[in-house]
């Protein structure tokens, strides 16, 4: 190591930084974040140095850098644009054996300011050793995805136990077990979803048991695939994908994301078509809660949103009334995702103030739906499962006094490479599923919104358009 990784303690200590533009300020904020007294040396400041001191955050001296301000310092940061006052501040500081940092010169540097993910009390720093700030900001980017940000309270919860925790388990090697459960199991993750209260009372019976462990407690994840493009997945879902045991997935998720579950995870394939049924919904309600039951955390992965069309509400009814523990995790339902890239917005102030979504689905050979409703002026229409019964659907619409010359679309495979978009009117609609062969996957939408479509599309997939879906 060029470095040696240290944390300093600066809270209400006296920090010298000289220089008052724009990469001072920079370094300004990084000094206000660990609570350090900062005092400025520049002839002139910033803007938002400006703001700052007027805020009686930071301290400043009109004038330019003389060796008696490092008196009483504890640590140093040269951020000027002449590299002879950089390199005077950088001698006059080493010589006393004080911290000095020189922004964008490491020769002249005693320690690095690093990139940090600051999730505190956990605090991540990433440093190159000055060769590529750049890079270190990609890699903090990166880490940044990977770490939530309830990692800081779940920290403030470890260490206001972790003197109980001590003294309940004087054998490191019980005590490290204990901890380890604590933060890979369902506790943590009721922590991640926000569920503090309930988290804080499960360490409390944990502890509290005769031999501190409980048996395994399973969990179910409900997670939103979204609309099938793998980079529309929540950082919280792409987490709790790879810590299943077990995922439980519908047939309108992606295969590209379905891939990105854990390897070694058991995967049950549930889908369900229009009278074709891998498992009923009884069944899949069942299922998760034999499995949670039997102490795996089961991922619930759902295409779209898991609450809108998806039958979620239904799943964890089950769950809760069997006492299982469970987390939702909302994903981009299929009307977002498919209207964002068809380039249709679902609402916009000079053709629509609202917006519906209902299902195409019928049931005993009927329509359960508001007609009155649908055909309000001003109104987008989104339509799920629409494809099937689209002629009827359209035709209803017309009866009950919509325009047959109504601009509807249809987006298929939405977001994906192969998505293909037709646009047309409700009467004109229906005819192209057969003309174009359109299967689902496939979202409809009707109303003044589509005739955006030619001028606000911006998605090109990788395969030609004209290429049909096998």
């Amino acid at each position: 190591m060029d470095y040696l990784p240290v944390f300093l303690q600066v809270q209400d200590r006296p920090c010298l930084l000289v220089g008052g533009g724009e990469v001072a300020e920079r370094k300004v904020r990084q000094l206000m974040r660990a609570g350090a007294r900062i005092r400025v040396v520049a002839p002139e400041l910033a803007p938002s140095l400006r703001e700052l001191l007027e805020r009686g955050v930071i301290e400043h001296v009109n004038g330019d850098f003389e060796a008696g301000f490092l008196d009483g310092c504890v640590l140093v940061v040269a951020a000027t644009d002449n590299e002879d006052i950089n390199r005077e501040v950088s001698r006059l500081a080493q010589e006393r054996r004080l911290p000095v940092n020189v922004v964008d010169n490491p020769e002249l540097c005693s320690f690095i300011m690093p990139s940090v993910v600051d999730r505190s009390p956990v605090v991540i720093a990433v440093s190159t050793g000055g060769a590529s700030p750049v890079l270190a900001r990609l890699l903090r980017a990166k880490l940044e995805t990977m770490i939530p940000a309830a990692y800081g309270r779940l920290a403030d919860l470890m260490r206001s136990f972790r003197q109980r925790v001590k003294v309940r388990f004087p054998d490191m090697q019980r005590r490290r077990r204990f901890w380890e459960d604590i933060l890979q199991g369902p506790i943590a993750e009721m922590l991640f979803a926000g569920q503090d209260k309930a988290a804080l009372a499960a360490l409390e019976s944990r502890l509290e048991d005769n031999d501190g462990e409980s048996g395994k407690s399973g969990e179910v994840y409900l997670v939103g695939a979204g609309p099938g493009d793998p980079d529309l997945l929540t950082f919280r879902a792409l987490r709790l994908m790879q810590q299943a045991d077990v995922v439980l997935y519908d047939r309108l998720v992606a295969p590209a994301i379905v891939d990105l579950v854990r390897r070694d995870a058991e995967r049950i394939y549930v889908g369900k078509q229009s009278n074709r049924h891998t498992l009923s919904q009884e069944e899949i309600n069942a299922l998760l809660a034999e499995l949670a039951g039997r102490g795996r955390r089961v991922l619930r992965l759902k295409g779209g949103d898991p609450f809108i069309f998806g039958r979620g509400g239904e799943e964890i009814d089950t769950l809760a009334a069997r006492g299982i523990p469970f987390q939702v995790v909302p994903g981009i339902t299929a009307a977002a995702g498919c209207s964002a890239y068809a380039g249709i917005p679902l609402t916009h102030r000079e053709y629509a103030q609202s917006c519906l979504f209902v299902t195409g689905h019928m049931k005993d050979g009927e329509f359960d739906l508001n007609w009155d409703a649908l055909i309000q002026p001003r109104q987008t229409i989104a339509v799920y499962m629409g494809v099937a019964n689209l002629g009827r659907f359209c035709s209803e619409l017309i009866r009950h006094g919509m325009a047959a010359a109504m601009p509807a679309a249809i987006v298929q495979q939405g977001t994906m490479p192969r998505q293909r978009v037709f646009t047309g009117s409700l009467e004109t609609l229906p005819g192209l599923v057969e003309q174009e062969e359109i299967k689902p996957p496939a979202m409809v939408i009707i109303g003044e919104v589509v005739k955006l479509h030619e001028k606000l599309a911006w998605y090109e997939p990788a395969v030609a358009t004209e290429d049909k879906p096998s």
